[in-house]
């Protein structure tokens, strides 16, 4: 189970690398290279939060609305106080047409942009 990851931890270098390359091929228009080195990213350092956040989101462009909320919701595990990644869950929700998930997603988002917190800070 992951568990939430420090906002200031650098991830792999070697995935660090390979975000690069995806957001390049993201940039230009090609998706599916896009998500396979994302989804390298995350096997190479599952705990990588930009990655699990830009997998998400690059699945939701190509379709494929299960698998990309699989990936939100790991980017929302990594980082349950992080505002854009609760809503980019709720939208994948949406898309997928499962709304009171979605409403939830979007209610914690609401919470963030408020100044709130989702999860207290561990001590």
């Amino acid at each position: 189970m992951a568990l939430p990851t420090d906002p200031e931890a650098q991830p792999d270098p070697q995935a660090a690398a390979l975000y690069d390359e995806a957001s390049g091929s993201l940039a230009i228009g090609e998706l599916e290279e896009a998500v396979a080195a994302y989804r390298q990213c995350v096997e190479i350092d599952p705990d990588y939060f930009d990655a699990w956040h830009a997998l998400g989101m690059a699945l939701l462009k190509i379709g494929d609305t299960k698998e990309a909320i699989g990936a939100g919701l790991m980017a929302t595990t990594l980082r349950p106080n992080d505002l854009l990644a609760w809503t980019a869950l709720s939208q994948m929700y949406v898309k997928d047409g499962q709304i009171a998930e979605a409403e939830d997603a979007k209610g914690k988002a609401r919470i963030l942009s408020l100044g709130g917190r989702v999860v207290k800070d561990q001590p």
